[in-house]
C-alpha cells in the first residue's frame, strides 16, 4: 500500500512538474507562482473530469449504489453542450487575458473579461451546486467524498479569474486617466468611462447583450433559453436539484421493477409509486399482476412458491442488470406480454376479485 501511494505522489509531481514547462513555454515571462498556479489548476480539472466520469448518470436512471461507479450527475444531460460553450469561452478568454493582458484588441479584450465575469457566476454556481450531495436516498451508496471530485477546479477558476480581471481592469483604468485626446467629446466620454469603469455595475451591464447573443446561437442547437437554470435543476442528489431520481436498483427484487423503471413511459405504463421491501419503486400494470399471480401461488402451494423464489432470487438479479437501458426495459415489457396475459387469466379463473388483489400490491404506506 506504502509503494502504490508513494508511486502515485511521484507520479504527480512528475505531471505537476511537466504542466509547469508547458505553461512556462507558452509564457516566456511567467514567474514560477504564475505557472504553478496553472499547474494545479489543470490538475484540478483533471479531477473534475474523473468525477464526471463516475457522477455521469442522468436523473432519470436508475442506479446500482453497490456499484462505486455509479452516481447521478450534478450537470443535466440535455443541456451540457450549454455548459461545453461558456467552459470553452471562459478558459480561452483565461488564456488570452493571461498571455496577452491589455495587450489585446480592444474588442477582443472587451469579450474576454466579460466572459470571464460570466465565468466566475457559473463556478459560483457550480460550487453551490456540488456543496450539498444528498445521497441518503441511494441507501448504500456513501457520496460524501464525491462532491470533492468538482469542488477544487471551480475554486480555483473563479480565484484566477478574479485577478486576472481585477488587474487588467485596474492596468486599462490607469493608462485611461492618463490618456488624453484632442476632440472635446472623446474627452469626456473616456473620462466618463474611466470614472466608472471600476464600478461593478457597470461592468455586469456588459453581459446581457454577450449573454443574450449565445443564448440565440445556443437555440440554433436545440438549447433552451433557461438552459443556464435547467443544467443545475434538472438532475437529482445535488444542492440545485429539482428532480426525483427512479428507485435504485434492488438486489432482492423483481427485474419488472427495473422494466417499470427504466422503460419508455409511454410503452411500459407507469401507473404509480409503491413500496417494496421498505423502497420506494415505480409500479406499472405487467408488475402488479406478476406479483398478484405470485401471491396467488404462495397461497395455494407455499411449498411450489418457495421453488420458484429460489430458483428467481438466483437468477432474477442478473437478468435485471442486463437490463440497463430503455430499450431494453421495452423490448423487456414486450415480451413479458403473453406471460401478462397468462397470469391474468390464472387470476381470473381462480381468484373471487382478481383486480382487487391485483390493485393491493406494492401499496404506497405513509402517503409518500
Amino acid at each position: 500500500m506504502v509503494y502504490i501511494i508513494v508511486t502515485l505522489v511521484i507520479a504527480l509531481l512528475l505531471l505537476l512538474l511537466t504542466i509547469m514547462v508547458v505553461l512556462k513555454r507558452v509564457k516566456a515571462h511567467a514567474n514560477p507562482v504564475e505557472t504553478m498556479i496553472g499547474a494545479v489548476y489543470l490538475l484540478s480539472l483533471l479531477l473534475f473530469v474523473g468525477g464526471l466520469i463516475t457522477h455521469g448518470n442522468a436523473y432519470h436512471q436508475p442506479i446500482d449504489p453497490m456499484d462505486d461507479l455509479e452516481c447521478y450527475s450534478p450537470f443535466a444531460s440535455g443541456y451540457r453542450l450549454t455548459l461545453l460553450w461558456y467552459f470553452v469561452a471562459f478558459h480561452i478568454s483565461l488564456i488570452l487575458v493571461w498571455i496577452n493582458g491589455n495587450h489585446l484588441p480592444p474588442l477582443t479584450l472587451s469579450l474576454a473579461l466579460v466572459f470571464l465575469l460570466i465565468g466566475i457566476i457559473l463556478n459560483l454556481a457550480i460550487l453551490l451546486q456540488v456543496s450539498v450531495h444528498a445521497t441518503e436516498t441511494l441507501m448504500y451508496y456513501d457520496g460524501g467524498l464525491g462532491k470533492w471530485f468538482f469542488i477544487p477546479a471551480p475554486l480555483f477558476g473563479i480565484c484566477i479569474a478574479a485577478y486576472l480581471l481585477y488587474t487588467s481592469v485596474r492596468t486599462d483604468l490607469n493608462a485611461s486617466i492618463d490618456r488624453t485626446y484632442n476632440n472635446r467629446l472623446l474627452q469626456m466620454l473616456n473620462r466618463f468611462l474611466a470614472s466608472r469603469i471600476s464600478n461593478p455595475f457597470w461592468i455586469l451591464l456588459l453581459l446581457f447583450p454577450v449573454v443574450f447573443i449565445v443564448t440565440l446561437i445556443l437555440r440554433l442547437f436545440g438549447q433552451d433559453t433557461d438552459a443556464l437554470v435547467k443544467l443545475f435543476t434538472d438532475t437529482a442528489t445535488w444542492r440545485l436539484s429539482q428532480q426525483i431520481h427512479p428507485p435504485i436498483l434492488d438486489h432482492h427484487g423483481h427485474y419488472l421493477c427495473t422494466v417499470a423503471a427504466s422503460g419508455n413511459p409511454a410503452v411500459v405504463k407507469p401507473l404509480r409509486m409503491g413500496q417494496r421491501s421498505g423502497r420506494l419503486i415505480i409500479v406499472n400494470r405487467q408488475l402488479l399482476i406478476a406479483n398478484a399471480f405470485e401471491e396467488m401461488i404462495q397461497d395455494m402451494s407455499p411449498k411450489l412458491h418457495q421453488i420458484i423464489r429460489t430458483n428467481y432470487d438466483k437468477y432474477g438479479y442478473n437478468l435485471s442488470r442486463k437490463i440497463n437501458s430503455s430499450t431494453l426495459s421495452n423490448i423487456t415489457y414486450v415480451l413479458m406480454k403473453p406471460l401478462e396475459w397468462a397470469f391474468l387469466l390464472c387470476l381470473y379463473l381462480f381468484c373471487l376479485h382478481p383486480e382487487q388483489k391485483i390493485n393491493r400490491q406494492y401499496p404506497l404506506h405513509n402517503n409518500i
